[in-house]
């Protein structure tokens, strides 16, 4: 090739230039598995711990399977188009929130988004340091931790930098051999302990009313579903099909991931029959519950796990930012995210205050969330100008205003500032409205941003919102 066409294949593969079909390397089973792998870290265990302390076993696995199917198939909708036009569907955002719009919230949602692959980071140093100590060898948690977190973010990296076939053939294993050893851990769990206590456990609720401790484990759910959303626009773009596309994230999103989820709830319901202590750290529950032989080929599996979601997860995210300023590198933006991941895993603060962060994650992305279905169901209906949001020259509509939609950053400002002052508040988790008990934080933050939204486009403000219909004939 010559250096022209390889820059071109690159700026395909790992930018954000149309994908054709041809080019296209995922199948249905390729995505759902990398979507898995990326979706199925240690997290959710970690997930799970959380949202069992607050429920009873009956009312967690409702908790956890319907808050996050019926979220992730709504949100997941917009991923049609990204499937059927080969582009990130932040290139889509450009209509809502503008060139610059995009360059800004793209770069802040990616760097919370980053708080995950710090706690897949820890988790997978702890798991190390449990390996060894099986093996007789003790590790310095203080010390070994932060460099073993980091040796993790340096496989990803690795794996990244491969692109997204070296991700595709990482996860065909990994998602495979997971997936056999989370059926495992959950018979293996009530087995380990009589089911009948596991049933008997009620959480201690201090002064929360049981709706309210029901709906605090929803928010954690919601925005557990939320967290992906951002994410999920990007891969889709590599499947073959618009239904493979679709169900391919979906079903990885809204199925696969809150079984682990519910796995980890399990364990950690387990461990406190056991312990009276609720664990969140995967790799002592699988120690303590499964024994030590299977524990050994479990925590191994568990720890690679997450190297694969760093790899799948700095693409993604670096694909994000991407989308904001394509004439950054990939390259170099796998290895900023590599820098910045390692900082916060040899901080640790991320873990420490896990509800907090997952809240506040979503609240940036939830009311873009309620946008973004809006405008491609109801606003502009499934159709936009691609010469318009790759900006050719005589192509303008999504320039806006300097380069920002006004109308759509004000209603991501509105939703994000109306849902903490009146409905709940993230930092100090206080419910702050009956509406909370209705429709969670996260969940009225993306409702009242696609409303607010909607709500824009009845009035004369729509000639502003939908300058491109004019320039439809080039979609």
């Amino acid at each position: 090739m010559t250096n022209k066409e390889n820059y071109i294949r690159q700026e395909t593969v790992t930018g954000v230039v149309p994908m054709l079909k041809k080019d296209r390397q995922y199948s249905f089973l390729d995505l759902f598995l990398s979507t898995s792998g990326f979706a199925i870290a240690t997290w959710c265990y970690t997930q799970g711990a959380y949202v069992a302390q607050y429920l009873s076993f009956s009312r967690m696995l409702i908790n956890i399977f319907c808050f996050n199917i019926v979220w992730v198939l709504i949100e997941c909708l917009p991923v049609i188009f990204a499937s059927r036009y080969g582009i990130d569907l932040w290139i889509w955002l450009r209509s809502v929130l503008g060139k610059k719009g995009v360059a800004i919230l793209s770069t802040v949602i990616s760097v919370a988004n980053f708080g995950w692959y710090a706690v897949a980071a820890g988790l997978f140093s702890s798991s190390m340091i449990n390996l060894a100590g099986k093996f007789g060898i003790v590790l310095d948690k203080n010390l070994w931790g932060p460099i073993l977190g980091c040796l993790c973010v340096v496989l990803g990296t690795l794996i990244a930098l491969g692109g997204p076939n070296v991700i595709k053939w990482t996860n065909r294993f990994l998602v495979t051999a997971l997936l056999a050893v989370g059926i495992v851990v959950v018979v293996l769990c009530f087995t380990s302990v009589p089911f009948a206590d596991i049933l008997a456990v009620q959480p201690d609720l201090g002064e929360m009313t049981p709706l309210q401790a029901f709906m605090v484990s929803a928010e954690g759910n919601v925005a557990f579903a939320f967290s992906w959303s951002t994410q999920a626009l990007v891969l889709p773009r590599l499947s073959k099909t618009e239904r493979g596309g679709y169900w391919g994230t979906s079903l990885a999103y809204g199925v696969v991931a809150p079984f682990f989820v519910a796995a980890g709830g399990v364990m950690a319901l387990a461990m406190f029959v056991r312990t009276g202590v609720y664990e969140s750290d995967p790799t002592t529950m699988l120690s303590t519950l499964c024994g030590s032989g299977f524990a050994l080929l479990s925590l191994l599996l568990v720890a690679f796990a997450n190297v694969g979601t760093q790899g799948t997860g700095s693409y993604v995210n670096c694909m994000i930012v991407k989308s904001g300023m394509p004439k950054v590198s990939y390259k170099v933006l796998v290895l900023i995210a590599m820098v910045y991941v390692s900082a916060l895993t040899v901080w640790g603060g991320v873990e420490e205050h896990f509800g907090t962060f997952i809240s506040i994650a979503a609240f940036i992305q939830a009311p873009i969330i309620g946008m973004i279905v809006v405008d491609y169901l109801l606003v502009k209906k499934r159709k936009i100008s691609l010469k318009a949001a790759y900006f050719i020259e005589g192509h303008d509509a999504y320039q806006f205003t300097n380069g920002f939609n006004l109308v759509g950053l004000a209603c991501v400002v509105i939703a994000c500032v109306v849902t903490i002052l009146f409905v709940y508040n993230p930092l100090t988790g206080e419910i702050q409205s009956p509406l909370f008990l209705i429709f969670t934080g996260s969940g009225f933050d993306a409702i009242f941003g696609g409303l607010l939204y909607w709500i824009a486009s009845l009035t004369p403000l729509k000639k502003y919102m939908l300058r491109d219909r004019d320039d439809l004939e080039i979609v």
